[in-house]
């Protein structure tokens, strides 16, 4: 049974930093491509960043780039989301997801992952 765990999350001030977690099990995890989404009250699941199986390829969504920073280390089973000069606007539960696909390197599409965590909520203060 496959188990997506995230932590990290919590409260911090506009300007801060937080490092949200996602450690996995049930899985070849290196089999699997892995990504971050976000959801805020009154609105839908988006995009976030997504890293390929290697670790070599990431992507990011535009409201993210250049502050937000995906990695992970197959060795821990985990993923990793670095979250800087964080924005009023980046308050939201982060969830972490795994997928399966092949047809891309970097997967960013919702549709295509195949497994979820629980989420943790990020709430940025001013």
């Amino acid at each position: 049974q496959v188990h997506l765990v995230e932590s990290g999350g919590g409260l911090v001030q506009a300007g801060g930093s937080l490092r949200l977690s996602c450690a996995a099990s049930g899985l070849i995890f290196s089999s699997y491509g892995m990504g971050w989404f976000r959801q805020a009250p009154g609105k839908e699941r988006e995009f976030v960043a997504a890293i390929s199986r290697s670790g070599g390829r990431t992507s990011y969504a535009d409201s993210v780039k250049g502050r937000f920073t995906i990695s992970r280390d197959n060795a821990k089973n985990t993923v990793y989301l670095q979250m800087n000069s964080l924005k009023l606007e980046d308050t939201a539960v982060y969830y972490c997801a795994a997928t399966v696909s092949r047809q891309r390197i970097v997967v960013v599409t919702i549709g295509e992952y195949d497994y979820w965590g629980q989420g943790t909520q990020v709430t940025v203060s001013s």
